[in-house]
């Protein structure tokens, strides 16, 4: 790990000050360091080049919000978390909460917004970052919400590989026992029942979510690839949903 701004304070105040120069500059970068959280010298050039459009950020991060159907409370919450990331004033909240609301329509055109990112790799980089702490948000990255940001990312010049990365950087971090109770309850909601349920209500919400969103299916109405390939990670979604359940119930 590389403290960035205490080597540059460090090596400034040697040459002002000699080493005691050295010492108070070091100091004042570490100052520096922990309350920007640069860890190496790529962190510091994100810094320097992150120039980012809350407008363009905010209409993303509601869009995301919105891709599932419904946004919830930690949508809400971590977008009030990226104003306060990004130091809003109470104007700039105003016109990031109206930006946000924008963005929750069913189709938004941005992507002449994102051309101009392509030449800046840091505010890219820090706006992309953001979308992916809104897909985590709710504790799951969707697979609708998968598909936009590779989508933006893709209008970015950013690999497959380099997004998937930055996916796995912004995931939440848990305990393992969280992790498994946190899976539970999601199986729980996506296949419609509680713990209480009994394992016949549970197999017959199984198997009619299955056949709705069953892959075959979406198929033969005519539905677009990626509609299809959006039905096959729901249908694999419900499969592990139902083993889940049926393991921590006991039931087969």
């Amino acid at each position: 790990m590389i403290w960035p701004a205490t080597v540059l304070g460090a090596g400034i105040g040697l040459a002002v000050a000699s080493i005691p120069g050295a010492l108070l500059g070091a100091l004042l970068g570490q100052v520096l360091d922990r309350r920007l959280r640069l860890q190496s010298w790529a962190d510091l050039r994100r810094r320097l080049g992150a120039r980012q459009d809350p407008d363009l950020l905010f209409v993303l991060l509601g869009h995301l919000a919105k891709s599932e159907g419904q946004v919830v409370q930690a949508h809400v919450q971590q977008a009030r978390a990226e104003m306060r990331r990004l130091g809003l004033d109470e104007a700039a909240q105003q016109r990031a909460i109206a930006a946000f609301a924008r963005g929750k329509a069913a189709k938004i055109k941005v992507r002449a917004s994102l051309r101009p990112l392509r030449r800046q790799r840091g505010a890219a980089d820090a706006l992309l970052r953001a979308c992916w702490r809104m897909a985590w948000a709710d504790g799951r990255a969707a697979a609708r919400e998968r598909e936009l940001i590779l989508l933006w990312g893709q209008w970015l010049g950013w690999s497959r590989e380099a997004l998937d990365a930055l996916a796995r950087e912004q995931a939440p971090r848990q305990s393992a026992a969280v992790r498994e109770q946190d899976s539970y309850q999601m199986a729980l909601r996506l296949l419609g029942v509680t713990a209480t349920s009994d394992p016949a209500q549970i197999k017959r919400a199984y198997r009619r979510l299955l056949s709705r969103h069953h892959p075959d299916k979406v198929a033969g109405s005519g539905a677009s690839p990626a509609r299809v390939r959006e039905a096959t990670e729901k249908t694999r979604d419900l499969h592990q949903a139902y083993g889940l359940i049926r393991d921590r119930l006991g039931f087969r």
